[in-house]
């Protein structure tokens, strides 16, 4: 059996947990870099945390990201109007 903290023998770890950064690096407004959704913390400390916590840390922008792109859905289905007949076969609306 393995020592706390330590990972079981059938899931040992032989590769870091590579940085989710795409190279954005801008903050959106919940101040969550636009390009991997980590916090400002979570990319200042990426080089200092264990495997783990980067795993969860990834685990947690992959929901940020689906929760934004969620909310940018909605608020382009609101902001678009719905064309008309009118606007989609090129009828005049007067006619």
């Amino acid at each position: 059996m393995a020592a706390k903290g330590e990972p079981s023998p059938s899931q040992l770890e032989f590769f870091e947990v590579p940085s989710p950064c795409i190279g954005v690096c801008q903050s959106g407004p919940r101040g969550f870099c636009l390009g991997c959704f980590r916090s400002r913390e979570e990319r200042l400390y990426w080089l200092k945390i264990d495997d783990a916590t980067k795993r969860k840390i990834i685990a947690a922008c992959h929901r940020r990201k689906k929760a934004a792109q969620r909310s940018n859905q909605q608020s382009s289905s609101v902001a678009e109007p719905i064309p008309s007949q009118y606007d989609l076969f090129g009828k005049d609306k007067d006619k």
